[in-house]
């Protein structure tokens, strides 16, 4: 049996993720050519670069939202942050994506929009979502669910998550870490918080795990065959890195 296994010590983003099934083997040629499946290259530029944090080497994603000049900026703004679920489920469902990576990404998106629908007290399609309606999060989101059948493991698991701790700003104010939306979306999966003064898990890496992992759990009861090391933007006190592994059972 093939298994994926996602150590997430220092938590999990959308951006970590997509770097991490990279290093782990997925080729970034591969899932640029699937990405752009979406026909949203005129929004953004993806970069894949190799990066290291605290003497870990990695895999490094950036995505560049393309916004070159002030007659359309109006249009970025848009189009980058007032997208809500359906105006994400018709991008990919009229992709040539394949059906399975249409499905998980629609899943995935669903996870996050019930969480901020629900903490916000608003229908699934009021929410205009400032971070799942941008164009990074579509591309983390998508991307992810495109590594994952590439890398077509029998089972996925997971260790506990580390949510981080204090406070983070978003576009809502101050919100205590995990977010609420977070914290929405990692009902029912094991937590552990406060390695650090800052938010180590966001809404969409927890419904990136909360959409595909089978179990959570710290026993590692399988051959590690591949590491891959995704390296976050972030400079903190232990590595910013999400390791996954590819095991044999």
């Amino acid at each position: 049996m093939r298994i994926l296994y996602y150590d997430c010590f220092c938590g999990i983003s959308g951006d970590m993720n997509l770097a991490a099934l990279v290093d782990l083997g997925v080729p970034k040629e591969y899932l640029i050519k699937e990405l752009s499946k979406l026909n949203l290259n005129s929004e953004y530029d993806i970069s894949i670069t190799s990066s290291s944090k605290l003497g870990i080497t990695g895999t490094r994603v950036d995505v560049v939202l393309k916004n070159n000049d002030d007659s359309n900026a109006h249009t970025h703004e848009h189009s980058h942050h007032h997208r809500n679920l359906e105006d994400i489920e018709n991008i990919i469902n009229s992709s040539d994506l394949d059906d399975d990576i249409k499905q998980n990404s629609v899943k995935i998106f669903k996870k996050v929009a019930e969480a901020e629908a629900k903490v916000h007290g608003k229908g699934l399609n009021e929410v205009h979502f400032h971070e799942v309606g941008a164009i990074d999060s579509i591309i983390d989101i998508v991307g992810a669910a495109i590594c994952l059948n590439y890398l077509d493991a029998d089972k996925i698991m997971a260790s506990k998550v580390q949510v981080g701790g204090g406070f983070v700003e978003c576009a809502h104010g101050v919100m205590p870490v995990p977010a609420p939306a977070t914290a929405e979306i990692l009902k029912d999966i094991p937590i552990k918080t406060g390695i650090v003064q800052f938010e180590t898990t966001t809404p969409t890496g927890a419904a990136i795990l909360s959409a595909n992992v089978d179990n959570f759990g710290s026993n590692i009861d399988f051959t590690i065959k591949n590491t891959g090391y995704g390296i976050g933007h972030r400079n903190l006190e232990i590595p910013n890195v999400l390791r996954v592994y590819i095991g044999e059972d």
